[in-house]
Parts: C-alpha cells; structure tokens; sequence
C-alpha cells in the first residue's frame, strides 16, 4: 500500500471512529484516546515481536500469563523498558472489546501494571505516568459505565481495523499523521492547547534539515520546547540511526504533549536508553545543562508568552542570558528561547527556530538582544514562510538560523512566503517536498536570487538598527500590472473621439426631434 492511500485509509479510520463516538467525547478529549489506543496496538505488537524473536512458531499473544518466569521479565524490562504479559497485549484486549462489561477498568489495570513494571529499573522516568491522559474510568467517555465500554469499545475497534502490516513497516509517520488529522479538524476548538503550538510534518522536515545540515554525525539532538516531539523525530528520519550518537533530548512545560513526545518516542523505536523527555519550565528550570552542548537544536516555542523576565533580578545572571546583558521582555519570552538554545549550542551545531516576526524588527530589549546576536556573528540565515502553514493561527512565521562556526560575515535572508514556495490546500497551506528541498538549496549555496534571497554584511544590518526582517533586505517582488502609457495615451484619444462622436449624434437626435 502507497503512502498515500495509508494516510487516506488512517484518515477514514479515525474519521469512522469519530462518528462512531460523536456526542459522546468531545472532540479534542477525543484525540486523546485516539492517539492512547493507537501507542496501546504499537507497544503490544513491538513487545510481542520482541518476545517472539523473528520465530514464526512462537505466538506470544496465545501464551498463558503463568509461565513468565521473573528472568524473562526482567530481561524483557532492562532491553524494551517495560513489560507486558500476554492477556495484556492490545490485540487480547481489542478480541472481546464489545462484550467486556468491565473494560474500562481492566484497561486501566492494565496501563497502570505496564507503568508499574518499570519501577526500580532504569526505565522508570522514561515510563511512568505514559497512560496519564488516557483516563479510562473519566466521565468524558459518559455517566455510567456502559457508556464508557461503549465508546472505548468504539475507539479499540477502529484502531484495531487499521491494516498496515508491522507497524516498523508502515510507509507513513502513524501517529504523527494521526495527530496532525486530528489537530486540522479540531483546532477551532483546542485553542492555544492544540493547534497553536503543533509544529505540522512538512515544516518540522524543513526545520530539521536546516539545523542537521552538512553535518555526517550528531552527539545528540535537543528541543527545549519540544511538544509532542515531532521536530526531534524528523531529524531522526534524516539520519541512519547510529549517527546521532548519543540520542534526543527535549523539555515541555504541557504534561499532556509531554506524554505524548514520549509515545512518540517508543512508536518509532527510540528505546527508553537513547531519549530523555523533561517535564518543567525550560526557561526557570532548564533540565539539560549538563548535557550540553548539543550539535542540532530544533524548535517552536510559543509565541510571544509571559514569563518573569526582570522580575526576577537573579535571572540576569543566568549563564544563558548574561552575555546579551539584558532580558527578554516579560511580555514576550521569544527571545529568551532563542538565547537558551544558544547557550545549549555546540561550536560545530546548528540551531533551527521558529520565530514570531515581531521580534526581529521591535526595539527595546529584543533590539539589544538581536545586536548582541548580530555583534557575535551567531545569525546565519533568516527565513520567511508563507502565511497560514500552521494550524489555529494564520501568522506568517520566520526561522532562525543559528550558528557558532560561521566562516563570513554575511547573514542570509530567504523570502520564501511567495506562492512559488508553497501549495494551497483547503483549510492550510503546506509545503511540498520540493518547496523543502528548495528552501535548503538556497540556504546551503547562499545565491543572490531578486525578490528571494540577500547575503548582507553584519555591519549593514548593524546600519538598519539591527534589524532582522527580511523584507528589509530582500525586495519584493512587483505583482502589480505593468502598464503601456503610450498605449494607454492612445487608447483614451479613441476613447475621447468615440464620445465626441457619440456626443453629435445625439444631438443631432435631439435637434430632429425638436424640429418635428
């Protein structure tokens, strides 16, 4: 099956599952147990082929539960991170879905034993709380426990009708699809808890490729805001597993996306060994200094949030903030992010961001903080894209490039927000694999293309108050009509000689009239 019609079939999928729940969940509560029951199938189906060990005559799902011996289950436990016994799997599980009067609470049984088997092992933060969102026994599924049954019974027998083989042989991302179908029809009602914040694949891709490029291996990858980890696995499909060396590293401050940066992680087999996702406020209490440096950093903060800035006067010596001398405003933490990323940088890496465009031209203490940026030759390309490319808002966003091995002057401006670098779909615009791969040719070659892209030195942005947009350096490009004035001299003297021609016989018309 092709790729797209994969994506056709989960699409139809979830969308049946939904009608199938409709008036029961509402709709953005519905993407939770959606996404839940879809890491349930891939977790059971993962651990179940682990067991089994490629041996077409062992059948984990039909063992019985008593002969696990604790040997097994520890080994299983210190390689997947977890365990889960046979009556647990999904598929056990999905078999009497419809006839379970106690399925609510026997799911929960079950996610809470799979959380529990990690206790004690190096796995345990990795695991603990995965099931959090997945409230089995909420009201949101309905009043009593039938109804509960029913709509879970519902979602189970969907994702369990979804047919792609293994899912490591699945042609697209499941769960990303998944979540990116979901947030596109129920954004209008997430607000700033969903679509807002989603960074969608075709922009993730391009992030990832600017702050991975030219380089053959990574120590890790980092994304101090890191979501539901969609940027963090994108640079991992760009890279054979062993060349980034020592793993993904991310924080969220939001413990549901939280949770779901970490099924993320398990659905396309990063073990528990080579990720770690924080929960905490990345800008108050970073978790990751020691880890630092990173080679790639990727990111899409939040837009122009509050934060403590100067507030707190202790944060003006915060090693991450200190050397631009000022902070961030505590209206907007933009470019306090922007800083932490910097701070977490290697000297060979790249960081990616996605930025709001506000702060590259406001003055004030962003203007201090982009001199200080500009000063250090840290900024090696600014890219603008088109409008409407992300769920919930229409801002057209730009992407900072950051770098510590620069070996000019020049900063580069990409006006990529013109129609020749996107395609406009019904709801969103997106970019296309060529758009993607456009955008990095220039980024990579640094042409001066009118209308597209500019190389500029340091002391010229310096000139322009520092300032970063790249409309400032890049014309664009003039869509107005150009017009003949010769030909339009020529053509109102025939229009003027047609009306003094009308004109006449008009009266004489009217003078005929009067004579009669």
């Amino acid at each position: 099956m092709s790729s797209t019609a994969q994506r056709a079939e989960l699409q139809g999928q979830i969308w049946k599952i939904a009608n199938d729940v409709r008036g029961s969940v509402d709709g953005w509560d519905f993407k939770q147990y959606v996404l839940g029951t879809l890491f349930y199938r891939f977790i059971s189906e993962n651990f179940a082929n682990y067991i089994e060990g490629g041996d077409p005559d062992v059948n984990y799902a039909g063992l019985d539960d008593s002969i696990i011996t604790d040997d097994i289950r520890e080994d299983a436990i210190k390689s997947k991170g977890y365990f889960i016994y046979p009556s647990q799997l999904f598929c056990n599980i999905a078999m009497n879905a419809n006839s379970n009067d106690s399925l609510n609470t026997d799911l929960k049984a079950i996610f809470d034993a799979i959380e529990s088997s990690a206790n004690g092992f190096p796995s345990e933060q990795d695991i603990k709380g995965l099931f959090a969102d997945f409230d089995t026994t909420s009201n949101r599924l309905g009043n009593t426990v039938k109804e509960k049954n029913t709509c879970l019974a519902a979602v189970i027998r969907g994702v369990a009708g979804l047919d792609f083989g293994d899912f490591e042989d699945s042609h697209i991302d499941l769960f990303g699809d998944a979540y990116e179908f979901l947030i596109s029809n129920y954004a209008a009602n997430a607000g700033k808890s969903g679509g807002e914040f989603f960074t969608p694949q075709s922009v993730s891709k391009l992030i990832a490729k600017l702050a991975i490029h030219g380089q053959t291996t990574i120590n890790k990858i980092y994304d101090p805001a890191c979501g539901s980890g969609s940027l963090l696995l994108q640079a991992k499909k760009q890279f054979d597993a062993h060349i980034i060396e020592d793993g993904f590293f991310g924080q969220e401050i939001n413990h549901t996306t939280y949770n779901l940066a970490r099924m993320n992680m398990f659905l396309h087999n990063v073990n528990y060994d080579k990720f770690d996702i924080a929960l905490g406020n990345t800008l108050l209490d970073p978790q990751y200094g020691d880890d630092k440096p990173f080679d790639a950093i990727v990111s899409n903060p939040p837009y122009s949030i509050n934060w403590i800035g100067s507030d707190d006067p202790t944060l003006i010596n915060d090693e991450r903030f200190a050397p631009a001398g000022v902070l961030a405003p505590k209206s907007k933490a933009d470019f306090a992010f922007v800083l932490h990323a910097l701070s977490y940088l290697s000297s060979k890496g790249r960081a990616a961001i996605v930025c709001f465009p506000g702060i590259f031209y406001r003055g004030g203490a962003e203007q201090k903080i982009r001199k200080y940026l500009i000063d250090n030759n840290y900024v090696e390309t600014v890219i603008s894209l088109a409008p409407n490319l992300f769920y919930g808002t229409t801002i057209a966003v730009n992407i900072l490039v950051l770098s510590k091995h620069k070996s000019d002057t020049k900063i580069q401006f990409i006006d990529a927000s013109g129609e020749d670098f996107f395609k406009k779909e019904t709801n969103n615009n997106v970019l296309t694999e060529e758009h993607i791969e456009q955008i990095l040719q220039i980024f990579a070659d640094k042409p001066e293309i009118p209308h597209v892209s500019a190389l500029t030195e340091m002391e010229q942005v310096a000139g322009e108050n520092y300032n970063l947009s790249v409309s400032s350096y890049v014309e664009a490009k003039d869509t107005r009509e150009v017009i003949d004035i010769t030909k339009l001299n020529e053509d109102i003297v025939g229009y003027v000689a047609n009306i003094d021609r009308l004109r006449q016989e008009i009266d004489a018309i009217v003078a005929e009239i009067e004579g009669a």
